[in-house]
């Protein structure tokens, strides 16, 4: 769900039918053969049919925090489909501006839940030996969305004047599925031990590891529960200094994640290879391509996160976006003047250097984003914490989504020297300040890697003092 709407915007923003529906001015704008290059697009109208989705997520993953608490992962899953079928509704039927950003809210509702849920969910269900494998999963299944959302955007654009409508419309897809699926799938049985259901909690657990001797593991959930139940405002106890290592660190992934630039490439693939000279439907291929790219990549970190590391995958990465940045953006500067495009070479160096750059991020800033902070935060501020890593993101896409075209009219090639010195950032923060999570149990966070770490051991003095106020809430 999350996938298709990341990649079925774009093209739908360059389909002409589209364009002249909705956003008459854009479409006479682009008829104009010595129109600027970088602003063919820059309308902000268009770019609120693509980011008003990211900024009713942001709000209602604070809402799915709660209810994921209450209620638990598996109704948080179904309240995601039945929004989001809501909102396939009212954008493939769309009579005007105003339903058709009606529909794309109802579709931040649905993905602000599901993304709440989903990686919580993956992670409590599973062993830690894969907990990193199985949880980026996550992510692959995003870059799935993303690929099919090229496809069907490549065949519907054949369609007038309603392929759009099916661009639109074939959402219906994951959203009946992801709604079946909750019926079928368990709670999982944290959820279960932390809402008093002890029984059925263990019976779960028994179930999903295939054997009767989960003793150790359930008195583990019981006891993590006990201590949660204490904890009457998880986000009060965020707010607290032996909390702030893994939520600073949720806050800034997301925050780097979307400062890649990726949802800019991703979002407005095919308005970016219109603009270095690709004509509507090699664009769109263009878009497939690095779909592919997408997917395969996101493979190679599901098989060497657990055993590579998180650091290293995002460190790696983090050289290669940046040298990708850098060499598309010289390209830019040097050949794609505001009138005319490049020659076929120089536009195929680009595809080619965006898949260079996507192949980094979907093996690391991609899937580790959610991983970490999924990871690293303890039962009693795990929803809560992730509520602020899902919002962070969420606004951070909003913010991209909102302000790429207008960037890519007045920055012109510099919007990409304006990404590669977020890479520069970012790959120095996780030199300095991000710790390797690989292989540590979740209860072992504290001891394990946040004291042991030469800059977070100065917020853990404040743990020991916690944890006796836990046990004997009368001792000072």
């Amino acid at each position: 769900m999350f996938g298709y709407d990341i990649g079925i915007s774009g093209g739908v923003t360059s389909m002409d039918d589209f364009l002249k529906k909705f956003f008459m001015n854009v479409y006479q704008k682009k008829q104009h053969a010595r129109e600027n290059n970088y602003c063919k697009y820059n309308n902000p109208l268009l770019q609120l049919f693509t980011s008003s989705l990211y900024l009713a997520a942001l709000v209602a993953s604070f809402v799915a925090s709660r209810v994921c608490t209450k209620m638990g992962r598996k109704p948080t899953m179904q309240f995601a489909s039945i929004f989001f079928l809501i909102g396939v509704g009212l954008q493939a039927g769309a009579l005007n501006i105003v339903m058709l950003v009606c529909g794309r809210i109802m579709l931040g509702i649905g993905v602000g839940f599901a993304n709440q849920a989903v990686p919580l969910f993956l992670s409590e269900l599973a062993p830690a030996k894969m907990r990193g494998a199985l949880n980026i999963c996550f992510q692959l299944f995003i870059t799935m969305g993303i690929l099919a959302a090229g496809l069907i955007n490549y065949g519907t654009s054949k369609i007038h004047p309603h392929g759009w409508r099916i661009s639109l419309g074939f959402a219906v897809v994951p959203a009946v599925i992801l709604l079946i699926g909750s019926f079928a799938i368990c709670e999982t049985p944290t959820s279960l031990i932390e809402r008093k259901n002890l029984d059925e909690g263990k019976a779960t657990l028994k179930k999903i590891r295939g054997t009767d001797n989960v003793t150790a593991e359930f008195e583990s959930i019981v006891a993590a529960s006990e201590v949660a139940r204490q904890v009457k405002n998880p986000f009060s106890k965020l707010m607290k200094p032996s909390s702030r290592p893994p939520l600073v660190i949720a806050i800034l992934l997301q925050v780097f994640q979307q400062f890649t630039g990726i949802n800019a490439i991703m979002f407005y693939a095919p308005v970016l290879f219109q603009t270095v000279g690709f004509g509507n439907n090699a664009s769109l291929l263009s878009t497939i391509i690095t779909g592919l790219v997408n997917v395969f990549s996101t493979l190679v970190s599901i098989y060497t996160v657990d055993w590579a590391g998180r650091r290293l995958l995002l460190l790696e990465a983090c050289v290669q976006m940046f040298l990708s940045q850098i060499v598309i953006a010289l390209i830019l500067l040097i050949d794609l003047k505001p009138t005319g495009s490049l020659n076929h070479m120089e536009a195929l160096i680009v595809v080619t250097l965006v898949c260079v750059f996507v192949m980094g991020f979907a093996w690391s800033w991609g899937p580790l984003g959610w991983l970490i902070p999924s990871e690293t935060f303890p039962l009693e501020t795990r929803t809560a914490g992730f509520a602020f890593a899902v919002s962070t993101n969420m606004l951070f896409t909003f913010i991209i989504a909102q302000a790429f075209l207008s960037m890519l009219c007045s920055m012109k090639a510099g919007i990409f020297f304006f990404f590669a010195a977020w890479i520069l950032i970012m790959g120095m923060f996780t030199l300095l300040f991000l710790p390797e999570t690989k292989g540590v149990p979740i209860d072992s966070m504290v001891d394990k890697v946040w004291k042991q770490h030469w800059f977070w051991q100065r917020y853990m003095t404040d743990v020991n003092e916690e944890q006796m106020e836990q046990v004997h809430p009368h001792v000072k």
